[in-house]
């Protein structure tokens, strides 16, 4: 695992978080495209990965920006933290897009298996071998560090989805797979409105004057596609739902702690620390940068229940039988947003129901407040900013 100096500990991402401070207004507004190469990325917070965790909240990041320049200057900034936000707020309301991107990941597999054409392709593609300059040097980036600027995440998308014919399910997987920051609503969905099917019939096309502008002419992309081609079929979105209903911690309940990579601060929340917690368990991640996360956010619940068993890289399916063994009658956790780890604790709740075990979520005021205007467009969102960070004060 390469070091890329991404912050994986919440030391380490206040500390980033500070030396980003000075340029976070005026220097992030005006540079903060420009995609400078591996090692060079110096215009951008570097704080996503951590965000992702949630090793430092979306709040205090915010707050100290705001604190150091006011809302006006850092709008741009503030902005970009509130996609983030948009796209779990937009996702959590239409929760069966995640399972239709996973049954089309299958169907896209299944043609790698067997069409020789898009396995070629493919291939070229994952390692770097496309002959289409830009593109090559982020494959071979995001195969050594883990990393993309997020412009040239809108680049390679586009390349791979309308230069060079390939599923777009197939680069969200593979994105997915190697990015230390990745995200499923961000990725997923960021690939779905590059591909033109978040907003229906406006793709992003990458454009090879503008990469090469971006870049201080470090690449000149040839042979680009001019036209997005989007199938019909894939256009329909489905209308949003209400955010799902779930059990808030019983304050006076023996519980379990469970640390997972969705929020690993949950020791800073005023309603967990009041829970009388007899084991913390830290469920198993999905890589190595996960895992560093998780220990960070063990040791730090720790330090707040010393007496509490500890449990590191807990399969999901030991959940039950931890909870039972240890007399917990109650799992606590933050919300588990759209994604793996929903995914593989849902199957669950009817052996938690037969053992007597409560399984309960805490959804953060800035999710609470801030996912019903995650419906539509980013604008219904980004317009109720200033009342949202008023109202949380």
């Amino acid at each position: 695992m390469a070091d890329t100096g991404i912050p994986l500990t919440r030391d380490a991402a206040l500390r980033r978080l500070d030396a980003f401070l000075p340029a976070a207004a005026g220097a992030y507004a005006r540079l903060r495209n420009k995609e400078n190469g591996q090692g060079g990325h110096v215009h951008v917070s570097q704080l996503s990965a951590a965000l992702r965790r949630r090793l430092v909240s979306e709040r205090e990041v915010v707050d100290a920006v705001l604190e150091r320049h006011g809302l006006v200057p850092a709008e741009k900034f503030v902005s970009e933290v509130f996609w983030r936000t948009y796209w779990k707020g937009w996702l959590e309301q239409r929760p069966s897009l995640w399972e239709d991107y996973g049954k089309a990941l299958d169907r896209a597999q299944v043609r790698l298996e067997t069409l020789n054409d898009v396995r070629k392709r493919y291939a070229a593609a994952v390692e770097g071998r496309t002959g289409i300059d830009c593109f090559d040097a982020w494959a071979d980036e995001l195969e050594q560090t883990g990393y993309l600027h997020n412009w040239a995440r809108m680049q390679f998308a586009s390349i791979w989805i309308f230069t060079l014919g390939l599923p777009w399910e197939l680069g969200a997987a593979l994105m997915f797979d190697r990015l230390i920051d990745a995200d499923p609503a961000s990725n997923t969905l960021s690939w779905r409105w590059v591909a033109g099917l978040h907003t229906a019939g406006k793709a992003y096309l990458a454009d090879a004057e503008r990469i090469r502008s971006m870049t201080d002419g470090r690449f000149a992309p040839k042979d680009l596609a001019r036209t997005a081609r989007i199938p019909a079929d894939t256009l329909d979105v489905p209308q949003p739902t209400p955010i799902r209903q779930m059990r808030a911690p019983d304050p006076s309940a023996a519980t379990l702690l469970l640390l997972t990579t969705e929020d690993l601060s949950v020791e800073r929340i005023d309603q967990i620390r009041a829970l009388p917690v007899k084991v913390i368990a830290a469920l198993e991640g999905r890589n190595d940068w996960d895992r560093i996360a998780l220990a960070d956010g063990l040791a730090r619940a720790s330090e707040v229940w010393p007496e509490a068993a500890i449990t590191q890289d807990l399969s999901t399916t030991a959940l039950p039988d931890t909870a039972k063994s240890s007399g917990c009658t109650q799992i606590a956790t933050a919300f588990l947003p759209v994604g793996p780890v929903a995914s593989s604790i849902a199957p669950l709740q009817a052996e938690f129901a037969q053992r007597g075990i409560v399984l309960t979520e805490y959804l953060r005021d800035w999710d609470r407040s801030s996912w019903p205007y995650c419906r539509k467009g980013f604008f219904g969102l980004k317009e109720k900013i200033p009342a949202l960070l008023q109202a949380s004060l």
